[in-house]
């Protein structure tokens, strides 16, 4: 043969079936994914408070559901507060369930050679938006919430493709936190109560 290649190909003893179980996962997944959940009932929607805020997360990868593309949660701004500030390669489309306000977006010049890197771009856009509304987040821009009414909150619900993270791209980045983000708090009706009416946690 003409390619050095052709004296070490045959080379290894380690044998693994890793076919078969690629076989035996599509078999398996019809009786799998019956177990995993159409439905999911608020209770089993799990509350965080996050460093991007409040969250209820509606679909996860980690909640077993039938779902396999998407992560969604529901984010809750209390009123005149505000997100707080992250960036990431997936793109991201948000409905505006209720109230007012605002996004801040940041652009960033990329590049992906040898290593990956970017630059935020000196322009901050501001965009509009109220209940009914869809927001449209780009790749990679920087970008924040704000709930412009000071008596009511805001509820977002997010949805983004997990696909990136599959990938190997799951280039999340907090920039930063938001203002009622404590850590180790354990999130119940009656603190999510309490932040609807602009209280704090702990308060």
């Amino acid at each position: 043969m003409a390619w050095d290649e052709a004296r070490f190909w045959i080379d290894g003893q380690h044998n693994d079936a890793l076919y078969q179980q690629m076989l035996d996962d599509a078999t398996q997944a019809p009786a799998r994914n019956a177990r995993r959940k159409k439905v999911v009932r608020p209770e089993e929607m799990p509350w965080e408070m996050s460093r991007q805020g409040l969250l209820k997360h509606l679909l996860n990868e980690q909640m077993n559901t039938r779902m396999e593309t998407v992560d969604a949660y529901m984010q809750v701004i209390p009123p005149g507060s505000h997100s707080g500030k992250h960036r990431h390669l997936a793109e991201e489309c948000l409905y505006v369930l209720e109230g007012n306000g605002y996004d801040l977006h940041q652009d960033c010049d990329v590049e992906i050679t040898d290593d990956y890197h970017w630059k935020p771009q000196d322009e901050i856009q501001r965009f509009e938006w109220e209940a009914g509304d869809v927001i449209y987040i780009p790749p990679n821009t920087i970008h924040q919430h704000f709930n412009a009414d000071p008596d009511r909150p805001a509820r977002l619900i997010s949805s983004t493709n997990r696909i990136f993270k599959q990938c190997g791209l799951n280039d999340l980045e907090q920039i930063e936190d938001a203002p009622e983000y404590t850590p180790g708090v354990i999130v119940t009706p009656d603190l999510v109560r309490r932040l609807l009416r602009g209280g704090r946690p702990g308060k």
